[in-house]
């Protein structure tokens, strides 16, 4: 029996050879492991682990993927591959063989092609950047490709980053000249992203650039940098001592390794380029343990399980649509170093509108239009008498000459601070528009049909949430709201009048003062105040400017 195995494996090893040579290294170990009596039994449940697509003419190969299912051949295959995985806490990392199997893999039987893979990789660097390094700060980026595929997924990312709202910039030395490549800068070109040579690049990267992706060398890259490849990664190199007065150094993110590292033993020297960010393709590779920037991310969500059981990766969920995900924490953060250098439209006090209600309208409109999520939320500043303020948020509900209208629980907090002392104060701010207005002044309740009116425009589950809560009042839990919310829907069905409750309804606040802040850099910023002044017995608007 044991000669008869031991043909049956050269023969069958032969065999996987023919189909892809990489198939030995996947099924032989498992069969080596299985008992000298390898019944028919045992065939029968070894050949559910051979993909169909491998070779659908060969009887038997019939299972749904690599290592997918039963038991001990599919858990020893897991044992055997997990031996090679490096892993650090609960994530793989790889070396640059398994990586090269992986590509292998991927392209051969698994069905994929290398545009596919590198628009996946190219999509994921663009994604990461756009999760840490916003548009409205890092917009001009430069992209340095390399030669290889690794430059392939940089001339992918700068086509993602373009529509992402990015300026892009792209400097690719040694042009492949395959149709994929060519193709891809063509891509480019008809966006007018401009190809920069590498005589045309500032000496200092730091001058014209807030962003620079390194997409120059992948893990098979092999051997010392040739020119003009070795000065690039030196002026990535000194990008750190830069100094540039007020203006940061731009950020460097480099595309699955670091340009110039060992792709297993990373900066081997300690001399080489010290990226931001790392954006690792298909599964982290071992230089990534070196990697001690404040954002790892990984990317390429396309790895089958067949690969994942195979090579017994441990890699963390993506959350969501996202073709991204973090490794490890978020890096803590220097709460006293956060600070944003607004740039603005100039906001003057000459060219503002005489009546601060129809500003304040303007500015609306801009922030609807704007596609700000909930530009009608605002903060409601209130005190009671004894003078201790509270503040919370709520929606705007109505806006005219008049006054600014919400509606809310008569029986709340900011009710009974209300009832005690009617001076309130509201707050909107448009973040992305770097604006916010303040308003004060006096507060009362808005008439019950108007109240009433308003109370049946809701929908009708927001109709019984007011019924159901008490609010600001203590409850034993949420199952109270939920029984008492469904016992209402039971009392009322679809169709049936709700009765607004006397304990809700509406308030306007009277304004007499109003400020709108216009973001400026150097955190000189624009404040025109409206007060309510009375000249010649009549109330009127003064604008004044107030100091940042």
């Amino acid at each position: 029996m044991g000669k008869l195995m031991s043909s049956l494996r050269v023969k069958f090893r032969a065999m996987l050879s023919c189909l892809h040579p990489l198939l030995p290294k996947l099924v032989v170990p498992i069969l080596s492991t299985c008992p000298a009596s390898f019944s028919s039994q045992n065939t029968q449940l070894f050949s559910h682990n051979i993909p169909r697509s491998l070779s659908p003419s060969v009887s038997g190969f019939r299972g749904p993927g690599f290592c997918s299912g039963g038991s001990s051949p599919a858990c020893l295959a897991r044992g055997f591959a997990s031996e090679r995985a490096m892993e650090q806490g609960s994530i793989s990392y790889i070396n640059q063989r398994d990586a090269a199997e992986i590509d292998e893999l991927l392209m051969g039987p698994l069905g994929f092609s290398v545009d596919q893979l590198m628009e996946l990789a190219g999509l994921s660097v663009a994604a990461s950047i756009a999760e840490v390094y916003k548009s409205s700060e890092y917009n001009r980026i430069l992209v340095l490709c390399g030669p290889g595929n690794n430059g392939g997924d940089g001339l992918v990312a700068a086509r993602h980053l373009y529509h992402f709202g990015y300026k892009l910039f792209v400097c690719y030395p040694k042009r492949t000249p395959k149709t994929l490549y060519t193709g891809l800068v063509t891509q480019l070109e008809s966006l007018s992203i401009p190809f920069l040579p590498v005589e045309e690049l500032p000496q200092s990267l730091a001058d014209d650039f807030d962003l620079i992706v390194d997409a120059m060398f992948g893990f098979s890259f092999h051997g010392k940098p040739r020119p003009p490849f070795d000065d690039l990664i030196q002026r990535l190199v000194l990008l750190p001592n830069v100094d540039n007065g007020l203006k940061r150094r731009p950020a460097m993110v480099s595309v699955d390794i670091p340009s110039g590292w060992h792709v297993e033993e990373g900066d081997i020297d300690g001399s080489g380029i010290k990226p931001d960010m790392l954006v690792s393709l298909t599964a982290p590779k071992l230089c990534a343990k070196k990697f001690i920037g404040p954002h790892h991310f990984l990317g390429g969500r396309f790895v089958p399980p067949s690969i994942v059981e195979k090579y017994g990766l441990r890699l963390p969920p993506y959350p969501g649509t996202s073709m991204c995900v973090r490794i490890g924490k978020p890096p803590s953060v220097d709460i006293s170093a956060l600070r944003e250098n607004y740039v603005s439209p100039e906001l003057l006090e000459d060219r503002v509108m005489a009546d601060p209600t129809d500003q304040f309208l303007a500015w609306f409109d801009e922030a609807v239009a704007s596609g700000l999520r909930e530009p009608n939320a605002m903060v409601l500043s209130t005190s009671g008498k004894g003078g201790n303020p509270s503040s919370r948020m709520v929606l705007l509900k109505g806006v005219d000459k008049n006054g600014f209208v919400w509606y809310t629980n008569y029986e709340s907090q900011k009710a009974h601070e209300l009832s005690e002392n009617p001076h309130a104060a509201l707050l909107f701010f448009w973040n992305d528009l770097n604006r916010q207005v303040r308003i004060e002044g006096t507060v009362q309740k808005v008439p019950a049909d108007e109240s009433e009116k308003y109370f049946h425009s809701r929908p009708r589950g927001s109709q019984l949430g007011a019924m159901v809560s008490k609010q600001s009042s203590v409850i034993a839990g949420r199952d109270v709201l939920y029984q008492a919310y469904k016992e209402l829907e039971d009392k009322y069905p679809d169709g049936s009048l709700i009765p607004k409750p006397d304990y809700w309804g509406g308030y306007r606040l009277t304004p007499n003062r109003f400020e709108f802040w216009q973001g400026q850099p150097s955190r000189l910023h624009d404040r025109v105040q409206y007060s309510l002044r009375e000249i010649n017995g009549k109330q009127v608007w003064q604008i004044e400017r107030l100091a940042p």
